[in-house]
Order: C-alpha cells, then sequence, then structure tokens
C-alpha cells in the first residue's frame, strides 16, 4: 500500500471532533514545534522538498524562508482554501472530513513563521465548510491550541476563517490578500511580493489547504523522511481529485512517481474507464493545463513512462507535455467533444477574468466567442488561427496567471486536436445536430476532414 500522509486517518469514526482526532495523535506536532525554534522548523520543510500543492509548484520551505523578519512588522499566515479550479476538489475533502488537520498545521506554521494572526479564506460556496472549520477552531481554542500564552509556551496565535465571495481571481495570493482587507480582488503588480507586503502591508506567506495540512507530518517524522517518498524534486504524497469517464472519482493520496499508467487503471485508484469506450484524452492538473491526447499520456515525446510528478507531466514544456497544476485529474473517452469542451472551459476564464489587463479582459472574450462560434456550427476556415492568434497574445502579458489560464488549453485544444476543430468549420450541419461524437466518436468520422466529403 502506497504512503498515507494527508488521508491516513481520514476514515477513523468520529474524527471530525477534537476528542477522536487528539486520541489519534493530532496536535503533537504544535507539541513538538514549540520545543523547537522557528528556524529549524522551517529547515525541516524546506529539507522536504515540499513544493506548493496549489498549483504552482514552489518550494514551500523556500517561500517561508523569504519572509521579511527584519521590518519588525507582524507577519501573517494565510491559508487559501479558495478552490475553485474547475475539475478540483481536495481541499474541499480534507476541510470537510477531517478539518483538525488543517488548523494543526496552521498553528504550526504559524508558529515557524512568526505569524501571531493567521486567516483561512475559503471559497464562498463552501459555506458547509466553513461551519465546519468554524466548530473545529472553537474546540481548539477551548483546548489550549490557540489564544494566548498556548500550552505555556509564551507563544500567542488567533486564527480566523474569511469567506470569499465566489471569485476565482481570489485563488491568486495578492488578489486574495486585496479581498481579504476588504477591497476587490483584483492581483497587484509584484514585486513587491508579499513575504515582504502582503496583508496590510505586513510580510506575509500564502499557501494552499494541502501544502500546510502535509507541515504537521514533516515535523514529526522529519523532512528527510518526507523527501524519502517520492521521486527526484517531486517528493512526498499528492491529492488528486479524478473525475470523468473512470470507474472510480474521487478524491486519492498518491506517492509521486506512480505512473499515470497505474493510477489510471489500478483498481486501488481510477480503475480504468467506466465503459468499453477508449481513452481519448485526460486533463491532468485542473483546467488552467494544458490536455494531452491518448498517445502522450501514458508516454512521454522520448518514450519514456509519464509519471505522476511535476517533471514528468510537463515533459516537452507546452508542446508533448502539460502540468501537475492542482491535481484535478479529468479523463474523457472518445464521445468527448474537445472544441466544446474548450469552450466551456473559455466562459469559465471569461467570467472569472477580473479585467484588470486588457490582453486578459478581451483575449478571454474573444476567445469564448470564437469557440462558441465553432461550436454551434457557424466557424470559419480563419476561426482556428485566430484562436491560435489571440491565446498567444494573452499568454505572458497580464499580471497574474489567470490569462495564462485561460490561454494553455486553448493552445494544447488545437495543437493536439487540430482536425477536430476543423471537422466542426467543414461540417456545420453535423455539429448542430449535436450527433458528431455520442453517435460516431470522432475517431470514425475524423477522415472525412481529409477527403472534405460527407
Amino acid at each position: 500500500m502506497a504512503q498515507k500522509i494527508l488521508l491516513d486517518k481520514i476514515n477513523v469514526p468520529g474524527i471530525k471532533s477534537y476528542e477522536v482526532y487528539r486520541q489519534n495523535g493530532g496536535y503533537a506536532s504544535v507539541e513538538k514545534a514549540l520545543k523547537m525554534t522557528p528556524d529549524e522548523i522551517v529547515e525541516e520543510v524546506k529539507t522536504s522538498g515540499l513544493r506548493g500543492r496549489g498549483g504552482a509548484g514552489f518550494p514551500a520551505g523556500m517561500k517561508w524562508s523569504f519572509i521579511d523578519k527584519k521590518s519588525g512588522k507582524p507577519r501573517h499566515l494565510v491559508c487559501n482554501a479558495d478552490e475553485s479550479e474547475p475539475g478540483t476538489f481536495k481541499d474541499r475533502y480534507l476541510m470537510e472530513y477531517i478539518p483538525h488537520l488543517l488548523i494543526e498545521g496552521m498553528i504550526t506554521s504559524s508558529f515557524a513563521l512568526g505569524a501571531n494572526l493567521s486567516y483561512i479564506y475559503i471559497r464562498g460556496e463552501y459555506m458547509w465548510v466553513f461551519r465546519i472549520l468554524e466548530k473545529a477552531i472553537a474546540e481548539a481554542k477551548a483546548a489550549g491550541w490557540l489564544g494566548k500564552n498556548i500550552k505555556g509556551s509564551g507563544y500567542d496565535l488567533e486564527l480566523y476563517v474569511h469567506v470569499g465571495a465566489g471569485a476565482y481571481i481570489c485563488g491568486e495570493e495578492t488578489a486574495l490578500i486585496e479581498s481579504l482587507e476588504g477591497k476587490r480582488g483584483n492581483p497587484r503588480i509584484k514585486p513587491p511580493f508579499p513575504a515582504v507586503s502582503g496583508l496590510w502591508s505586513n510580510p506575509t506567506v500564502v499557501n494552499n489547504v494541502e501544502t500546510i495540512s502535509a507541515v504537521p507530518w514533516i515535523v514529526m517524522n522529519s523532512g528527510a523522511d518526507y523527501a524519502k517518498i517520492g521521486i527526484g524534486r517531486s517528493t512526498g504524497t499528492k491529492l488528486i481529485s479524478a473525475s470523468g469517464h473512470i470507474k472510480n472519482p474521487g478524491v486519492y493520496e498518491i506517492e509521486m512517481g506512480l505512473s499515470v499508467y497505474e493510477f489510471m487503471n489500478s483498481d486501488e485508484y481510477l480503475g480504468g474507464m467506466s465503459s468499453d469506450r477508449p481513452l481519448k484524452a485526460f486533463v491532468p492538473g485542473g483546467s488552467s493545463v494544458p490536455i494531452l491526447p491518448a498517445n502522450l499520456i501514458y508516454k512521454t515525446a522520448l518514450g519514456e513512462d509519464r509519471l505522476m510528478t511535476y517533471e514528468s507531466l510537463a515533459d516537452g514544456a507546452f508542446t508533448t507535455g502539460s502540468s501537475m497544476g492542482s491535481g484535478g485529474f479529468i479523463v474523457y473517452n472518445d464521445t468527448s467533444c474537445i472544441v466544446r469542451n474548450t469552450w466551456n472551459f473559455s466562459r469559465f476564464y471569461h467570467h472569472e477574468s477580473c479585467g484588470q489587463c486588457s490582453p486578459c479582459r478581451e483575449g478571454t472574450g474573444w476567445l469564448e466567442k470564437v469557440l462558441h462560434r465553432i461550436e454551434n456550427g457557424h466557424g470559419r476556415e480563419e476561426d482556428i488561427d485566430l484562436l491560435w492568434s489571440i491565446q498567444a497574445k494573452i499568454e505572458g502579458n497580464t499580471i497574474c496567471p489567470l490569462g495564462d489560464a485561460a490561454a494553455w488549453p486553448v493552445a494544447a485544444a488545437i495543437r493536439h486536436f487540430r482536425d477536430e476543430f476543423e471537422y466542426h468549420v467543414r461540417f456545420p450541419e453535423k455539429v448542430k445536430n449535436r450527433d458528431h461524437f455520442t453517435e460516431e466518436p470522432f475517431e470514425k468520422v475524423k477522415h472525412l476532414v481529409a477527403k472534405e466529403v460527407i
């Protein structure tokens, strides 16, 4: 059985409650951390190789080491629980079923950073999870793990949950900070980075739920032991939200380095395709990362096994690879329409753009309009090249990564499935009848694109 760090005790009856969580070793990392120096904890996290699990994959310990300690200003830890990436639901799972794990991680991490006031910024649609966290925080405070002079250590910490208003853009750390301050959630220009000037212009670290929840295990077992799990620079375990045409959708904790083939087909994980329809494509890291066609799912362009690691999934950069992203693993069989799927993603990014940067504000709108035109049987031959031009003008030209997130799925869809876009343009009646994939999988009709006959 694979090593479990985050989900090891999630099925223990009553683990939501403080009493059961404590009986199963809960808050032991806080006890140990309070006997260590903050710098020692930071070094353990650096040694672990733990990388941010929200999508960027930046080394967490290195990020912690950047926090400004010289200014004398108050420091803050903010947990990014604004999980809004389509296809991603692993943080919700942790908070809903084992909330004290996150709170323990927040206390231990806040102590390491010298933060006395910390926040969990939660997605506005997760109101039932908000109530679960509020109850768990009250239990932890009643037991002496929060507040003044925690367990006689002289360390003080207040922890609050802040509910967002349902904006995907607030998953970007500086937009989250703006929202937390009571302002419109627009990303800030960097530098200065939050580690120097973040919440209320104070030094701030922002990490997501999964990242912070891994800290208690690292403190209890050592960063070196965490680094032994996984492969290369992709250490430890990773939570994956799996959905689509698979037998066993859900949340899984895997050891980094597991092959994509085993994850897809093993009964321990996804169990293979949900029907006898063949695999067509998958998105490994949520809607913002490039889609991969079947021929690149199990093998990289060099013929090596594709692994569930940051490096292997990105092999070939954005030509033949994709990204681990937020771990939203979406599987498509051959009845799936890539054009419709791409249009659906583009609708989301257009709606969620804050509008601050003109390439994103205007470009996401154009992507949605042109994809809508193609998907609804009104496409023109030049529309495919137009889409390529638009996405190229968005990527790399915005303050935050939302523009990139909108551009990459479109670029990958055209790169790998251009013939499908051409089919939509050349046979609009079939597209309008909506039978082009449900009745005749594209593999059976794509030869018509080349022959231009019907």
